[in-house]
């Protein structure tokens, strides 16, 4: 397995930070590359120091945390899966304020900003969370490289999946990291609830991907009820994994769907739970046009953080499958697998009905090309790259 490191869009921003804030946390999934991102910009600095609490013998060296930190207060401290030791932040709050001094600690966790934040509310104006997401489209892919975005696409975006020798070695990661996820990381989370019961939604959602949630329908598939189901997808997004996109609801007199859509956010988990091995099974399968939607979505919707994210379906049919907005504008996206797509009246009526500033329908293709007034066929890093300019 070729390990080697892929730079990371956040790391830039990490290191921009060290100079304004006292505590960084950098947060995201399990295996998703947090631990060896940071460790790329300590060993570029000489006055670090790297824990990690799953390490018995980082753990000791903090059982007298107040006198460990004091002795090294000059130093950038790292601490790594944070949620192990949350009874910490206290302490370190108090020693920040004692400090005074910008980039003091950078604090790494596989829960989400507010999941962590009920143990860190002490760090309250001391603190800024940064997600740091498996790769990305722009982080693996020069223009133009199909060959690249597609292995991507395939394996999804964790480092050992994304650069295992093969497919067959990718795929057994994954199904390796789903076991583990259940039956070991839900508990050390704080999560008491079966394995069987977190594992068997998990594989539900896979066969949802992209469709409306049904929470009542998932319950009577479990055997357990819609509360109970909504903990466990709570659980799913809290710890990276599952992405839920709410309906539309702004100012719009139509009859519309209001129950949220669902998406497994990384795309190789998806085919590994849906038994896709190889880019033949993707092509030849049901889910190819939901695989593409969901894979397209989290690359988009990842690298526009403050971005509203939204679906549009009404009773009648119109549908849009993200509508993004930052305050100001409002843009329509609709994801298509053909490289030659077409797009249903139902979307250009949504169009109508929302008063979008401009539509792109984003497929597996190189570049962009205009189809209609203010409606573009584009890739997901051209549709970036105009979006950003």
């Amino acid at each position: 397995m070729d390990m080697k490191y892929i730079k990371r869009d956040l790391e830039s921003t990490i290191i921009r930070k060290l100079k304004t804030v006292p505590v960084i946390a950098v947060i995201g999934p399990r295996q998703s590359g947090k631990s060896t991102l940071i460790k790329n910009i300590l060993k570029k600095r000489d006055n670090s120091l790297y824990l990690d609490l799953e390490r018995p013998s980082d753990l000791n060296k903090l059982r007298d945390a107040e006198s460990y930190f004091t002795l090294n207060k000059d130093m950038l401290i790292c601490l790594d899966e944070i949620q192990r030791m949350p009874e910490i932040f206290p302490l370190i709050r108090s020693l920040v304020d004692a400090n005074g001094k910008k980039g003091q600690f950078i604090i790494l966790g596989s829960a989400s900003a507010k999941l962590l934040k009920q143990s860190s509310e002490s760090l309250a104006g001391r603190i800024t969370y940064l997600e740091l997401t498996p790769f990305l489209i722009p982080e693996i892919a020069a223009k133009k490289n199909m060959t690249k975005i597609r292995s991507l696409w395939l394996r999804g975006g964790f480092p050992r999946s994304y650069l295992a020798e093969n497919d067959l070695e990718s795929l057994e990661w994954r199904n390796d990291f789903i076991k583990t996820f259940t039956e070991r990381d839900i508990p050390l989370f704080g999560f008491n609830i079966p394995n069987k019961g977190i594992e068997r939604i998990f594989s539900m959602c896979a066969h949802m991907h992209g469709q409306i949630l049904n929470r009542s329908k998932l319950g009577e598939a479990l055997g357990v009820s819609h509360h109970t189901v909504q903990h466990y997808l709570e659980i799913l997004s809290e710890t990276f994994l599952l992405r839920i996109i709410k309906p539309y609801e702004k100012n719009t007199k139509k009859r519309i769907i209001k129950s949220p859509k669902i998406y497994i956010r990384d795309s190789g988990l998806l085919h590994a739970l849906l038994h896709i091995k190889n880019y033949d099974d993707l092509f030849g399968h049901p889910a190819f046009g939901a695989s593409w939607e969901g894979f397209a979505l989290e690359n988009i919707v990842s690298e526009l953080p403050g971005w509203e994210t939204y679906f549009y379906r009404s009773s009648s049919g119109d549908e849009i499958d993200l509508v993004i907005e930052n305050g100001k504008n409002r843009y329509a996206l609709e994801f298509k697998a053909s490289v030659a797509p077409t797009v249903s009246k139902g979307f250009y009526n949504a169009i109508e009905t929302l008063a979008i500033d401009a539509a792109w329908i984003i497929c597996p293709i190189e570049g962009q090309y205009p189809i209609g007034k203010n409606v573009t066929v584009s890739s997901p890093r051209a549709f970036l790259e105009q979006l950003k300019s």
